[in-house]
């Protein structure tokens, strides 16, 4: 039996709305959880990111065990004490940015070491620790596995060593984490781009038993169309009982398209850090606010959206706070980004409760991938 009850109020093909119930809130599905990495969502104060409709946030356990400590965390409260944060918190595990922003890191059967990208000092990160960590220190609702994930494109070999090293640690990892009723913990699939391998990850996953389970080691090179091809064979591999969530993507028309084959949870940290270098998602695709053919457009990004900052300000002045480097702009357009993000998910829920899934799906790639 799950941590947390999930029940699915409505599909439409694959596609799935539900709500995930925890001792801190509703999470609707699906949910898009906009990225607190070091226990903020850059550029948004924690009433912006409820005012666009999340439910949940994510939390990044490599960069708050090096700054400003988990240890420090706990003696302040928690994370949700901490930021300020009353709704649920999922936590990754860490093991993605070792891998990928540590100076060194070496991945052995115990733990992986690495070294600090921010003063290079040297750290142990196994499955327990982990665990610690983030469920006991950080005190995250939704905690996940510590796994090995590898870059596209892998050779077979290597994608099959990592998933069977991921399944090896998630075993540890359940094995501290025990039974919870406050807490959830997830696993996370493997296997790159290769069927057989993923159908062997989940078996091992499901063998084990988690409360939710990720499809991991995408979005790192494999591009849309390879995403989705893997996606189509990869989400059935799981229970149909328990949120499935895909880490770390990512572009609206990826999110739009992963729901339509079946996935309910997603994160990425694309709409705040678009947001900091000008741009604005929109349904009609990305724009610019840069591009000088704004200067005199007095038109909102989106006068219907219930955002401030997508309907209450022109792109003329979100053009002029760009291009003059004020940092008022890059609050906006995050926030605008995020809201817009809630609101895709929004119309996805509503679009699959009615059966009008694949329209929604038509329209929303017709219009968002229209030629500016």
């Amino acid at each position: 039996m799950a941590a947390f009850p999930f029940a699915l109020t409505a599909t439409d093909g694959a596609a799935r709305t539900g709500v995930l119930t925890t001792p801190r809130g509703e999470i609707r599905t699906p949910a898009f959880m906009p990225v607190g990495t070091a226990g903020t969502v850059k550029a948004l104060t924690v009433d912006k990111v409820v005012q666009t409709g999340a439910d949940v946030i994510l939390g990044n356990t490599y960069h708050l065990m090096l700054r400003p400590t988990a240890e420090r965390v706990k003696r302040l409260g928690g994370l949700h004490r901490f930021m300020r944060w009353d709704g649920p918190i999922l936590t990754d595990s860490g093991g993605f940015q070792v891998m990928s922003l540590s100076n060194i890191s070496k991945v052995k059967e115990e733990a992986v070491t690495f070294q600090s990208h921010l003063d290079g000092s040297k750290w142990v990160l196994s499955p327990e620790r982990s665990m610690e960590i983030q469920a006991d220190l950080l005190g995250s609702d939704i905690v996940m596995q510590l796994d090995e994930c590898v870059a596209w494109p892998a050779d077979e070999q290597r994608a099959a060593d990592a998933l069977r090293l991921s399944a090896r640690w998630g075993q540890r990892c359940k094995a501290y984490f025990g039974e919870r009723d406050t807490q959830a913990l997830f696993g996370i699939q493997q296997g790159s781009t290769f069927e057989h391998l993923r159908r062997e990850s989940a078996e091992r996953l499901q063998e084990i038993g988690f409360d939710g389970y990720a499809v991991g080691g995408l979005a790192v090179g494999e591009g849309h169309a390879q995403m989705m091809e893997t996606l189509e064979y990869s989400t059935p591999m799981l229970p149909t009982d328990r949120p499935r969530y895909l880490m770390g993507v990512g572009k609206p028309i990826d999110l739009v398209e992963a729901v339509a084959r079946g996935i309910d949870m997603f994160d990425c940290v694309l709409p705040t850090r678009s947001g900091r270098h000008g741009q604005a998602w929109t349904w009609d695709g990305p724009i610019n606010l840069k591009n000088a053919r704004f200067a005199e457009d007095d038109a909102p990004l989106d006068p219907t959206s219930t955002c401030p900052a997508s309907r209450d300000y022109s792109k003329a002045y979100l053009h002029h706070l760009v291009r003059a480097g004020e940092i008022l702009g890059q609050v906006l357009l995050s926030w605008h980004n995020i809201a817009f993000f809630q609101a895709v998910m929004a119309d996805s829920r509503a679009a699959i409760a009615e059966g009008r899934f694949d329209a929604f799906r038509q329209s929303f790639a017709e219009r968002h991938l229209r030629k500016d």
